[in-house]
């Protein structure tokens, strides 16, 4: 069964977008695996509390990451 597991800052997705990873993740083994995949592949979107997580030591927060980039 192929499974898709997508870990989200809580609050990052309105449930369109939710509903958009739910899809392409599924078109996408699909594509690769055939139609037979369709009907059992899994995807789940969790969503991390805010400061749940980080990346290279640092905790990031949802404001953090809504930051425009430094140039």
């Amino acid at each position: 069964m192929p499974f898709a597991n997508f870990k989200v800052p809580a609050g990052s997705l309105d449930e369109k977008q939710k509903q958009q990873l739910v899809t392409r993740a599924t078109e996408l083994y699909v594509e690769i695996y055939g139609e037979r995949a369709r009907a059992n592949t899994m995807v789940l979107v969790e969503e991390v509390t805010d400061g749940g997580w980080g990346i290279g030591g640092n905790v990031l927060t949802l404001a953090m990451l809504q930051e425009p980039p430094e140039r």
